[in-house]
């Protein structure tokens, strides 16, 4: 049995971009949402020798006596960017500075890739360069294409030399970098300093880490301020599933939420055009993480300390459901609150499971027919022991609601008044929803046994789940994946203890 824990856009470019703000309720009502809290270095990560936090600022500084031997960065530990906006106010005295983007961490606050370069001296400042890669892919005020083959061809749209006289010396500027697909641009105080269209498959990078440089070489001092982020929609043809893991519950074997959808993460990133982000332990602190989402699978505890009805979660998830996201819940994360988050999981996925009418056995489920539907595709009749769920609360009446797995459960198992007027009956136990809204949701009981994500039908369903609820194209033999027994023995939480 569960325990009751109660813890737990396409871009326009041009004249339609907005010039960089450093007013935050104007980067607020654009869209952005601060990443730095003015107090401390939470949420980033870098070398404690050379960064710090003052008067609501990040701080990197070098001096003779305290060099840095090589370029260190301070690493924003949230989550990967792919397609976003960024804006931060800096100001550098002597040496060199950049933000990196869609980057690698290739060492211990070592980073290599994109650049939006920025110095003290008259030359670099809004250039885009790629950090242990290419080198300069971009001077300033040019527009370049690089093509599949790595040649550069470029074009002088703004003079270098009236670009920098824009640049304060000393003093505060703001810096503004749009990535979408392959298609980069920086900006210094609302100047356009450097675009690039990327067309070399093999280096240019469509998503990766964004951190501050600090430059090795003579002392230096460089400030940020609120830096702030937007996430926008992907228009390459991409889908992005992201994927919230809830904290240990259980013990070891049992509700390995992060251990699951590590898993699940390892198979979607091998399918082409699938971007998944997983977020582990809990709700993201990532302010970003669902706003540019096609698809959101939570996959955690529920009831009573269900993290979506905490604050103002539901309010937060609604909007996205608004704009025609997708919401899949796997095992516990389908039971809320009849009073809250009951109507809003119906309204979501169609349904779910309400305490004292539904039921959570475990028992070995056969399902014998698996009826026709995207998300059964590929799909064959199979056999597994975990606690299903059944009895789950559908609305009266309520069309739309695809039955995907039915089983008739032992009718020993029937605990519950509603359980036991259905003796005999087959119990729906995994389903799905076309919303009004345009969105799609999904339902799924099981997960309850981290071993069961070894079985290929299982483990199909739910990433075809994924797939579905994203709106990407579905293969037609169904999501093709592999895992081994070793994989279900990796990143198994501590528990126990």
């Amino acid at each position: 049995m569960r325990s009751r824990l109660t813890s737990l856009a396409a871009i326009v470019f041009g004249a339609a971009i907005l010039c960089g703000a450093t007013n935050s309720k104007a980067a607020d009502d654009d869209g952005f949402k601060p990443i730095f809290n003015g107090k401390n270095l939470d949420g980033w990560d870098g070398d404690p020798r050379f960064w710090s936090v003052a008067d609501g600022m990040i701080v990197g500084k070098t001096t003779a006596d305290n060099p840095t031997k090589g370029n260190t960065f301070l690493i924003w530990r949230q989550a990967p960017v792919d397609d976003f906006e960024f804006r931060v106010s800096y100001k550098i005295v002597g040496g060199n500075s950049g933000i990196q983007y869609r980057s690698k961490e290739l060492d211990k606050w070592v980073v290599g890739g994109y650049q939006g370069d920025f110095e003290a001296g008259d030359s670099f400042s809004g250039i885009l360069y790629e950090e242990r890669g290419r080198g300069i892919l971009c001077n300033r005020g040019q527009k370049v294409t690089i093509d599949k083959d790595g040649k550069k061809h470029e074009t002088q749209v703004t003079d270098s030399k009236s670009l920098q006289a824009g640049i304060k010396k000393e003093d505060w500027n703001d810096y503004e970098i749009i990535a979408q697909g392959n298609h980069l641009i920086h900006k210094i105080n609302g100047k356009v300093t450097a675009e690039v269209i990327d067309e070399q498959p093999e280096k240019r990078a469509a998503s990766g880490i964004l951190a501050l440089q600090l430059h090795a070489g003579p002392p230096m001092t460089v400030e940020f301020k609120n830096p702030r982020l937007k996430r926008t929609h992907l228009s390459d043809g991409r889908k992005k599933i992201v994927m919230v893991a809830g904290t240990p519950s259980h013990g070891p074997g049992d509700h390995e939420f992060n251990a699951g959808t590590m898993l699940l993460k390892k198979c979607l990133d091998a399918m082409p055009n699938i971007v998944a982000v997983a977020y582990y332990n809990g709700w993201p602190a990532d302010p970003t993480a669902f706003d540019n989402a096609d698809s959101i699978l939570l996959y955690m505890d529920g009831g009573s300390g269900h993290p979506v009805i905490q604050r103002n979660r539901l309010a937060e998830i609604d909007q996205l459901m608004k704009r025609g996201v997708g919401l899949c819940c796997a095992h516990y994360a389908v039971e809320v609150p009849k009073e809250k988050g009951g109507p809003d999981l119906t309204k979501w996925i169609g349904g779910y499971y309400e305490t004292g009418y539904s039921i959570n056995p475990h028992w070995d489920a056969t399902f014998k027919a698996i009826p026709k539907h995207p998300v059964t595709t590929g799909v064959e009749p199979f056999t597994i022991n975990d606690e299903w769920y059944y009895t789950i609360r559908f609305p009266e009446g309520q069309s739309g609601i695809a039955p995907l797995l039915t089983a008739a459960p032992p009718d020993e198992t029937r605990r519950t008044p509603a359980s036991k007027a259905h003796a005999g009956q087959p119990e729906v136990v995994a389903w799905a929803i076309e919303r009004p809204d345009g969105g799609r949701g999904f339902g799924f009981t099981g997960g309850h046994k981290h071993t069961n994500w070894g079985n290929d039908n299982f483990r199909r369903l739910v990433l075809n789940a994924l797939l579905w609820t994203a709106k990407a194209d579905m293969p037609s033999g169904g999501a093709a994946s592999s895992i081994s027994p070793e994989d279900l023995t990796k990143n198994l939480d501590p528990k126990g203890k």
